[in-house]
C-alpha cells in the first residue's frame, strides 16, 4: 500500500496519528479501515467525516494509494516541515512517522 501523509498540527493535547498496513487493511488510531472491495483500477470515495482519508482511494496494478491525514504535536516536531508530502510503500507493518522531531537530523 502507499502511503501519503498530509501532515498537520495538532490542536494542544490532541493525540499523534499512528498507523499500520496488513494487506488491504490499513489501522489508523486502532481503527481499521477494510479496502479490499477498492476493484482493480478504480477508486473509493470516503463518506462522513469519521475517516483519516484526504481525496480518493485508489487501487492500480493491484495496489492501493491513499492519502491520510497525520495529525503531530507542535511540542515534539520542528516548527518547519516537508512541502512535499511523504510517500511510504509499506506491505506489512506500521507507517513510518513521517514527521521530522526536534533534534533529530533530516536525512
Amino acid at each position: 500500500m502507499k502511503v501519503t501523509c498530509i501532515c498537520v498540527a495538532g490542536l494542544p493535547g490532541q493525540p499523534e496519528t499512528s498507523a499500520s498496513v496488513s494487506g488491504d487493511v490499513i489501522t489508523v488510531d486502532g481503527v481499521p479501515f477494510d479496502l479490499s472491495e477498492v476493484p482493480d483500477g478504480g477508486f473509493a470515495e470516503p463518506e462522513g467525516d469519521n475517516h483519516p482519508f484526504i481525496g480518493r482511494i485508489e487501487r492500480t496494478d493491484g495496489g492501493l494509494r491513499v492519502q491520510l491525514r497525520w495529525i503531530y504535536s507542535g511540542a515534539t516536531a520542528e516548527r518547519v516541515q516537508p512541502a512535499v508530502p511523504p510517500t511510504f510503500t509499506v506491505a506489512s507493518g506500521p507507517v513510518p512517522d513521517p514527521i521530522i522531531r526536534t533534534g533529530e537530523v533530516e536525512a
